[in-house]
């Protein structure tokens, strides 16, 4: 299982992940509303705005303060390490 860190030390199963999307569209603040009234979301932004949420393939939100350009580019960097057999 690959780990990818979303900030402040906390990491997701790379696998796990289906999307990285940028929380500022309004079917996006719905759905972490539904999420979060559920019990299904998870803050990993320890109070700091929101500039990601990543959308897990268990119906989970995930709240990040990185934006998604750079989680995108920890997920391409894990990539590459595995295409190049590290």
């Amino acid at each position: 299982m690959k780990l990818i860190g979303i900030g402040f030390g906390n990491l997701v199963a790379a696998e796990r992940v289906l999307s990285i999307v940028s929380p500022e569209s309004a079917p996006i603040k719905r759905m972490i509303q539904e999420v979060r009234e559920r019990g299904a979301l998870i803050d990993a932004s320890f109070g700091r705005s929101t500039r990601s949420v990543l959308v897990m393939d268990n119906g989970y939100l995930i709240l990040s303060a990185q934006t998604p350009e750079i989680l995108a580019a920890r997920f391409a960097d894990q990539t590459e390490g595995e295409e190049k057999g590290t």
